[in-house]
């Protein structure tokens, strides 16, 4: 039923782009100069939808139309990799608003003087995964530093996790037997109710010590079944890894993932640029991607593949 509706929407879509060319074609017919400005801000709508629905035809994953569970976790480095952990934060946020995706921050942990240790969050919307698993991968900076006295270059690292978000009964199964819950009090936001009651929770998954936390909701029942819904992507996300070592191992490609091959490198001291090092798209204009306008990158990514 879901393929259906999906798939009726998809037809909804693309007949509301054709009735939309014939208007403009009607109106190019009629055009006596007067209605140029307007006619060209339709072009230009359309040459958008148009290039976001071919992108879309790329996607061919399992779970790329659904929505994606985002990851940050600061390198190596304090205060500077921390702050830079939470530039990307804002980063995929902006991104998200800018497209209408609804966004929830599952856990959070802040830096001890600036920025954040790691957040997750849940982005709810078409194509989310699809869009952001392009961003999997270590991302590089480098710029004057902040919090140098001396103003000195710094590079940091930050990593970035992208998970499908699985319904209950897909793919993966988590027996009460292999985890131990624990709770504790949380430290993030939510009130005074969060600090006064036990509502952070801990999962700790025993046959691959995996730990996830949860603590941004003001329940602890609420902050459990978050704990569990990341949980279980990444428990797929190892099955999915552990596959693609195995093939890539038959095929002799295996290729080992470490800090010092990162997929993206943003350069904001001595000049400025952004590059992708897998498809080598870049941009001088970096503030604009550090305000979420990542688009490029993404679709540069999917045809790549």
């Amino acid at each position: 039923m879901k393929s259906i509706t999906e798939l009726s929407d998809i037809i909804n879509e693309w007949h509301k782009l054709t009735t939309d060319l014939t208007e403009l074609k009607s109106l190019l017919e009629l055009d006596d100069g007067s209605l140029t400005t307007e006619i060209e801000s339709q072009v230009e709508i359309l040459e958008q939808i148009l290039a976001r629905k071919e992108t879309e035809l790329l996607f061919s994953g399992k779970y790329d139309k659904g929505n994606a569970i985002l990851a940050i976790h600061a390198g190596a480095g304090g205060t500077e990799a921390q702050d830079w952990a939470e530039m990307l934060e804002r980063m995929y946020l902006r991104w998200a608003e800018q497209h209408g995706y609804r966004t929830e921050i599952l856990d959070r942990s802040s830096g001890e003087e600036a920025g954040i240790k790691s957040v997750t969050i849940l982005i709810q919307g078409k194509m989310a995964y699809g869009f952001l698993k392009a961003e999997k991968g270590v991302h590089r900076l480098v710029r004057l530093s902040p919090f140098d006295a001396a103003h000195r270059r710094h590079t940091s690292f930050a990593l970035v996790e992208v998970l499908p978000e699985l319904e209950d009964n897909e793919e993966v199964v988590i027996h009460p037997d292999d985890i131990i819950i624990e709770v504790y009090k949380s430290s993030g936001a939510g009130g005074q109710n969060v600090q006064k009651n036990m509502t952070a929770v801990r999962i700790i998954h025993l046959p691959t010590g995996l730990v996830v936390t949860c603590q941004n909701e003001r329940s602890q029942t609420q902050n459990r079944e978050n704990a569990l819904k990341v949980l279980r992507s990444r428990l797929f996300e190892l099955q999915m890894q552990a596959r693609e070592e195995m093939v890539s191992e038959l095929k002799g490609e295996f290729k080992k993932v470490e800090w010092g091959s990162q997929i993206r490198s943003y350069v904001l001291h001595p000049y400025q640029m952004v590059k992708d090092h897998r498809t080598e798209y870049e941009t001088s204009n970096t503030q604009a991607v550090l305000d979420g306008d990542l688009d490029n990158f993404m679709e540069a990514y999917l045809r790549m593949k």
